[in-house]
């Protein structure tokens, strides 16, 4: 049987298992597989490449291997850059069931982050593709899908561990925007009269705020109390955290 060899380098070497990880190891193959079918064999999302290079040659995902190939592959953050697919326009997310709250934290930062609880995998990879959003996902399995462009496997299990973690990966801390953002249904809040929605709001809302804003989808009222107070020491323990995240 043929065989090539493969090299992986940064974290993706987390991906493989651990006789595999930062060495050199023979792949045995048959036909003439491209080297992205046998890149997700060894366990590896292409979502998460950046460039391959085949005895020393760039190439692409659909390079088909040959016996002897000696095989390189780079993660999404060498330094490198993206050299396989071009960065989504805008940073957009859909996000899997099993992060919901990294949702709600990076709506709070004001991106785009579409979800809910009962989108299935094929759902997921298909609204992905349709639409340009990123998916963020904690199953590898769902990256592999062909029809998948842009994803990432989201590591850290503590939310705002992967929040941090999100804005590091995708060099988003310029483009935080706080408080913008309905949390229950991800759209773009507008200012709200106090006169239009006094009849909605709490005696003690009534008197001491003045300044609202209200969801133009599911008209849900914001303010400046003191779960906002809340908020904004997320923000300041998110955007410190980048620096402590190893």
């Amino acid at each position: 049987m043929a065989q090539v060899s493969f090299r992986f380098f940064g974290d993706l070497n987390g991906f493989l298992a651990h006789p595999r990880r930062d060495v050199a190891f023979e792949q045995a193959f048959e036909g003439a597989p491209s080297v992205k079918h046998l890149i997700e064999a060894s366990g590896v999302p292409h979502t998460e490449v950046a460039h391959i290079l085949v005895d020393g040659q760039p190439v692409g995902f659909e390079y088909a291997v040959q016996p002897g190939n000696q095989i390189e592959v780079y993660p999404a953050a060498d330094e490198r850059g993206n050299g396989l697919q071009d960065p989504p326009g805008s940073a957009i997310f859909i996000l899997d069931n099993h992060l919901g709250k990294l949702a709600t934290y990076l709506r709070i930062l004001g991106f785009d982050s579409l979800y809910r609880n009962d989108y299935d995998d094929e759902t997921l990879a298909n609204i992905s593709s349709e639409s340009g959003r990123i998916l963020l996902t904690r199953d590898r399995r769902l990256l592999m899908r062909k029809m998948v462009r842009y994803g990432y496997l989201v590591r850290h299990d503590e939310p705002k561990l992967q929040v941090v973690e999100v804005l590091r990966r995708f060099g988003l801390a310029g483009q935080v925007a706080p408080f913008r953002r309905c949390l229950r249904c991800n759209h773009l809040l507008d200012v709200a009269q106090k006169e239009a929605i006094l009849h909605r709001l709490e005696p003690l809302t009534r008197r001491y705020f003045e300044d609202f804003r209200i969801c133009p989808a599911c008209d849900q009222i914001y303010w400046r109390g003191s779960h906002f107070d809340h908020m904004e020491r997320f923000v300041r323990e998110v955007l410190g955290g980048q620096e402590d995240l190893s």
